[in-house]
């Protein structure tokens, strides 16, 4: 399918034949080879793998982190796998943003000034307020890091990678340091996010009892897909368990 084709389609991401190869020679890891998945604006999207699949280079690879060695990497019908590094700079800043396993605040600034850092660079963002009001903090926004728990850092994490309104919002294991209640008002933020803002949000996880909150889930082994299915009724975060 033509890359035109792609975005008339309505797909968020496309890729074909994708592969990276790190090293060369007789120690080269192959951390993905020859991925070919659409997905389609909008969706909420859980990938599964067990460690070393390949689902966090898939992801880095999608957020212009990371290059592949070959193949076809387009969003909504745009190349990105040949785009120069000022390009891919350009597209994560107005387009892509990121939630990782550990919150990376600045521990001297508040909430409301870790959201800030984000919204003073960017095209069209949310107030630092709407932002934090977004995840349930609109009554935590002066406490710094070390005043709030495990939790509520990673919800200022997601407020600050959507406070410039991205298309995309990639999370990398964001419930990996937290216990199940405290991830279930994490994965509840990230939902709320998916459904007001529109944001296409795919989460990387392990945990297989996540997947019932998705539009679409993207099964990793090996470095390529072995599954993609969707769920034709979806559960809210408070109803799943780990």
């Amino acid at each position: 399918m033509a890359i035109s084709e792609q975005a008339a389609r309505g797909l968020c991401f496309a890729t074909r034949g994708l592969t990276k190869v790190y090293g060369s020679g007789p120690a080269a890891v192959h951390a993905l080879r020859g991925v070919d998945i659409d997905l389609p604006d909008g969706e909420m999207v859980v990938v599964l793998g067990a460690s070393g699949s390949g689902k966090s280079t898939f992801l880095n690879i999608l957020g212009g982190l990371d290059a592949a060695t070959s193949g076809e990497v387009s969003f909504r019908g745009q190349d990105i796998a040949g785009a120069t590094e000022r390009e891919l700079t350009e597209y994560r800043r107005r387009h892509v943003g990121f939630v990782f396993q550990f919150y990376n605040l600045m521990p001297s600034l508040t909430a409301r000034e870790n959201v800030a850092l984000v919204t003073e660079i960017a095209e069209n963002p949310l107030k630092p307020e709407d932002a934090l009001a977004l995840v349930g903090l609109e009554k935590r926004l002066d406490h710094f890091p070390a005043q709030m728990s495990g939790g509520e850092q990673q919800r200022v994490a997601i407020a600050r990678a959507v406070a410039k309104q991205p298309s995309v919002l990639l999370c990398d294991e964001p419930t990996g340091a937290l216990d199940s209640a405290t991830g279930v008002r994490v994965l509840e933020a990230l939902k709320t996010v998916n459904d007001d803002l529109g944001a296409t949000t795919l989460l990387i996880t392990h945990n297989a009892g996540i997947a019932s909150i998705a539009d679409r889930v993207v099964v990793f082994a090996d470095g390529a897909v072995r599954e993609v299915r969707e769920n034709a009724q979806k559960k809210a975060p408070r109803d799943i368990s780990w």
